[in-house]
């Protein structure tokens, strides 16, 4: 009843886009296609807000936009007063899927009611450079709307705040909670566009922030031979997204001038889409970049997504095939390279930090160590790197060197405060130049850094479920809280994390020690020998994602011992 009343109030409201008009009416007497658009409506997190597009408050459209901007509105209002702050701003970006622009610009005249200047992008732009411009502008927040590498038919809403980093929990929360009065979204005002940039209300961003941008690019630089430089070839494809503007001119300003584009993947119209989803995770989105990596005789391919904060990499092995990195080996080369550069060099801090998150691989800490540097961990999740950067700014009293994350994330610069394909497109080029002026690839290389500190290992199990099957997960979280194994197949377990209780278990001496991370609903245990695995829900898709992690002394230990542990762990699950 409820469902169908809340259709019949969207399909009777005068002002109703006509398009959603139509779309409705095609689902008249439809139950089921009603529930769908109608219950549940979509849930604002910490990650924003996403899902397919379509009429409906289940469905992402104008009309949820607006209500979603309306409780950030209200919040960035509340906080100003409060704190004495200057007249509120904020940065809007967009990428570029079907009703991008459109949902930036409706976001904008939400704000503009609500007397919050808005600075608009005023065309495609990535995510990372949204993050950098909050703070350039010293705006109160950011707005990009994105769904990343999800499929064509979805869009998204991502929240950043004055530091330029995702928003985390609690203010995730305050938002929830001012978005939870707006009563009906097809009643939210709007501004008028045309009249606020009149009044310069609503500022157009450009070319003036990527110039900015760029300066900064510079001081990441770690090596400048330009022969060397200009003679990798590289390959790049955006994947259709926002990396096409942006990546080209970072590699070029750095000296990488042998670039050349996948064609068929470097137009942004969404109907042109040569793939089903744009994650440079997947290997098969490489496939047209393989074909003229071939024919170009080319020593490297970059993908990003459609929002260009996700780099994946693929190098020439010695058969001259292309082999793809995963996001664990391209973060240990990075940083491996980073920190020999800078010791090299002289400008290796003593207090420089790590940052990785705890499904994250071990080599990272292991390198880091070897330097005489700390590593922390976060929760999964970019903007908890982010939280923590921010954290060592303001204290003054750590450099933040580098942080990474198993899914294709890395940052750099502290100059932007998310995962930035753009930063990473650039030191992996250049790192690319350095160990081909020595002789080596980079899986030579990546060789050369097992060697260094043993074989690691890692594979993500993606555990897909149904809608109507979400409440499995509780059971299977409860099932492993409640379970007092000692071994996972062969391996004895040494200790527990448990983030929803915060709490951190030594097996042996029944030691609890508090995690210091906030609470979510995830599990990790270590067992003997280096080996690990974690086990969470997804926060926003329906599945279950095991994070596993071996290190041995060769590749082929490795392997084996990732797969015993895989079948341990699955085996568990069969008993659910």
């Amino acid at each position: 009843m409820e469902c169908w009343l809340r259709y019949r109030q969207w399909l009777e409201f005068p002002d109703l886009d006509e398009e959603m008009r139509q779309e409705l009416l095609k689902i008249s007497g439809d139950e089921e296609e009603i529930n769908s658009c109608f219950l549940p409506a979509l849930k604002f997190g910490t990650g924003g807000i996403r899902g397919p597009m379509g009429a409906g408050p289940s469905r992402l459209n104008i009309y949820v936009i607006r209500k979603v901007t309306e409780g950030v509105a209200r919040l960035i209002q509340k906080q100003g007063k409060e704190k004495g702050a200057p007249p509120p701003s904020v940065v809007i970006a967009y990428d570029t899927r079907h009703n991008s622009e459109r949902f930036a610009r409706e976001a904008a005249s939400v704000f503009i009611c609500w007397q919050i200047k808005v600075h608009l992008f005023s065309k495609p732009a990535p995510t990372p450079l949204l993050s950098f411009a909050v703070r350039e502008l010293e705006a109160s927040a950011g707005i990009v709307i994105t769904a990343s590498h999800n499929p064509a038919c979805d869009n998204g809403y991502k929240v950043y705040w004055s530091d330029g980093g995702q928003i985390t929990d609690g203010l995730a929360a305050a938002i929830t909670k001012e978005i939870a009065t707006v009563e009906n979204e097809l009643l939210v005002n709007c501004g008028c566009l045309d009249e606020a940039e009149e009044q310069r209300q609503l500022v157009m961003v450009g070319e003036e922030i990527f110039s900015r941008y760029l300066e900064q690019m510079q001081s990441l630089k770690l090596f400048d031979d330009q022969e060397a430089l200009e003679g990798l070839k590289v390959i790049y494809t955006p994947l259709h997204g926002t990396g096409i503007d942006t990546i080209p001119r970072v590699l070029q300003a750095a000296g990488l001038t042998n670039l050349a584009l996948v064609p068929a993947q470097s137009t942004v119209e969404p109907s042109t889409w040569t793939i089903e989803c744009p994650n440079p995770e997947d290997w098969s989105v490489f496939d047209l970049a393989v074909e003229k990596g071939e024919n170009k005789g080319a020593d490297l391919l970059l993908a990003t997504d459609l929002d260009a904060d996700r780099l994946g990499v693929a190098a020439r092995d010695s058969r001259s095939q292309f082999t793809a990195l995963t996001g664990n080996q391209l973060g240990g080369l990075l940083l491996e390279y980073i920190l020999s550069r800078k010791e090299e060099t002289g400008n290796l801090p003593a207090n420089g930090i790590v940052i990785k998150t705890v499904v994250t691989s071990e080599i990272g800490r292991a390198i880091a160590s070897a330097y005489g540097l700390e590593t922390i961990e976060t929760l999964t999740g970019f903007k908890y790197i982010g939280e923590k950067i921010k954290e060592l700014a303001d204290t003054g009293k750590k450099t933040f060197l580098f942080g990474y994350e198993e899914s294709c994330g890395y940052l750099l610069g502290d100059f932007v405060r998310d995962k930035d394909a753009l930063q990473a497109g650039q030191v992996t080029a250049e790192m690319a130049a350095f160990y081909k002026k020595e002789g080596m690839t980079l899986l030579t290389a990546l060789e050369h850094l097992f060697q260094k500190y043993g074989y690691f290992a890692e594979e993500l199990v993606n555990i897909d479920l149904a809608a109507g099957e979400m409440e499995r997960v509780n059971t299977i979280m409860d099932f492993f809280r409640q379970s007092a194994w000692e071994k996972i197949g062969r391996r004895r377990i040494v200790r527990r994390a448990d983030y929803l209780t915060q709490e951190d278990t030594d097996l042996s001496s029944k030691k609890v020690t508090p995690t210091n991370l906030p609470a979510a609903n995830s599990l990790k245990y270590f067992l003997e020998g280096e080996s690990w695995f974690c086990i969470r829900p997804s926060g926003t898709e329906p599945k279950l994602k095991i994070y596993l992690g071996v290190k041995e002394a060769g590749e082929k230990q490795a392997h084996q011992e990732l797969d015993t542990l895989k079948k341990a762990v699955l085996h568990l699950l069969e008993k659910i």
